[in-house]
């Protein structure tokens, strides 16, 4: 089961394609979305958060501190923040867990579980990057969603599923995404 959340950073896109994928190949997920991603959802992406909520497994509310994956006996096999606002990064990185996003973020890091940040801002303040450092030295994988041009995309969706192929990279799940070297 790989717990996912949505943060209020731009590219609500990426989070709605890789929950469609994990729900199609049949992965359990579980959601928790912030409240300034249910206003990104709206303007970014024309979706209702309920629409959002029915491609994953379970979902659980941003305020239910709880909630499952509250607690470090809750076993996951990982956590995505996709996307990742800098204000979520900060949070993480000094621990400070005042929603359920921050509090499972936490919790996964204290566990050894694998969580993967795709954050986004640009460009990045020396406290940004020094918040990423900070989280990469503990294992926390920092992966911004920076398109792939040697794949030639032909649209910003195509991009998009590379972008989401490399997240499923990170968690061990197979996708058909074009690699380096691929003709």
């Amino acid at each position: 089961m790989i717990l996912i959340a949505i943060t209020g950073a731009s590219g609500i896109s990426i989070a709605v394609k890789l929950l469609n994928y994990l729900k199609e190949k049949n992965i359990e997920t579980e959601l928790i979305i912030s409240k300034a991603a249910e206003l990104v959802l709206l303007s970014e992406a024309n979706i209702r958060i309920t629409d959002i909520q029915q491609l994953a497994t379970t979902y659980y509310d941003v305020n239910d501190l709880t909630a499952p994956p509250a607690s470090g006996s809750y076993k996951t096999d990982g956590m995505i923040i996709v996307p990742c606002t800098m204000k979520t990064l900060a949070s993480i990185a000094n621990g400070y867990s005042d929603n359920l996003i921050t509090r499972a973020a936490d919790v996964t890091i204290k566990e050894k579980r694998k969580l993967i940040l795709i954050v986004r801002e640009s460009p990045l303040s020396p406290i940004h990057l020094e918040n990423m450092l900070k989280l990469a030295n503990l294992g926390v994988v920092i992966a911004p969603p920076i398109p792939s041009y040697y794949i030639n995309p032909e649209s910003v969706d195509e991009l998009i599923d590379h972008t989401v192929g490399r997240i499923l990279d990170q968690i061990g799940v197979e996708s058909d995404i074009k690699r380096w070297g691929d003709e």
